[in-house]
């Protein structure tokens, strides 16, 4: 707790991402109105009491839609960092373990995969699948397995070198085995800071996406969305962007602070230099 006192960057990233935690859960339990209910007759209100952050175009409450937002964001986060770390990893460790061709075969693949970002993948999805929350998910997803591959195996290479990997193979243990049991526990700090840093990247990206109506879709509440469809009251109604962009640069920016951070906190030889 001291060690997270002193680093700025852990104490602010770290209390940005538990308020946007605590804002998605919040959120399914209660928001302060219901974000499907319409009233055109208090549309485009300003702030106040009675709709804390204004109304938009249709009279939803502001205040509600960046809530429900929030538990969105979240949802599409985990699981499309669960769908690139699963996979990522696997691979990852699987090049390092065997070598050779098979590593060559895998980081080739990889390189293949960072030529289809996430927005050229949800495009391509789209075409045959139509657009909805599980095509991005899927695609942001997608995106992050060769990062994951590539780091887990960089990772991976360096601890293989190190003696107690070199002994267990001369007692004959096998490549699953060290893998399992040496391998992936002293690359597990390093993923858990990559981990943190395509969280961001995820939010940014399903934002993104449901911004080009290929992401989230009504009447599901999202960022994106609420970008785009204030981009048309920019002059009558500019809080209706500054909001939901204000809730995705602090959510970015709290998950990249708090990655820098556990950077820090888990590799000390990095403090003198960052």
């Amino acid at each position: 707790m001291k060690k997270i006192r002193t680093n700025a960057k852990l104490s602010i990233g770290l209390l940005l991402t538990l308020a946007l935690l605590l804002l998605a859960l919040l959120s399914s339990v209660w928001t302060p109105w219901p974000t499907e209910e319409l009233d055109v007759l208090a549309k485009l209100r300003p702030p106040g009491a009675e709709h804390w952050l204004g109304t938009d175009s249709l009279g939803r409450d502001v205040a509600s839609l960046l809530m429900a937002g929030a538990r969105v964001s979240i949802r599409v986060g985990l699981i499309a960092v669960a769908i690139g770390m699963g996979l990522g990893v696997a691979l990852g460790l699987l090049a390092a373990a065997r070598g050779g061709w098979l590593d060559e075969l895998l980081m080739r693949g990889a390189d293949l995969g960072f030529a289809f970002p996430a927005i050229l993948t949800a495009l391509l999805f789209t075409a045959v699948f139509g657009p909805g929350i599980e095509i991005a998910i899927a695609a942001i997803g997608l995106h992050a397995v060769p990062v994951f591959a590539r780091v887990t195996r960089s990772a991976a290479r360096e601890v293989w070198s190190r003696d107690y990997c070199l002994a267990a193979r001369a007692c004959g243990r096998g490549a699953w085995d060290i893998s399992r049991q040496h391998v992936l526990p002293n690359v597990l700090p390093v993923l858990v800071v990559q981990a943190t840093i395509q969280f961001a990247l995820a939010i940014l990206a399903e934002a993104a996406l449901s911004y080009l109506g290929l992401g989230t879709q009504a009447p599901e509440p999202s960022w994106g969305r609420m970008l785009a469809e204030a981009q048309s009251f920019l002059f009558s109604a500019p809080l209706l962007a500054v909001f939901p962009g204000a809730a995705v640069m602090l959510s970015v920016l709290g998950l990249n602070l708090l990655g820098d951070g556990l950077r820090d906190l888990l590799d000390p030889r990095l403090r003198g230099v960052r």
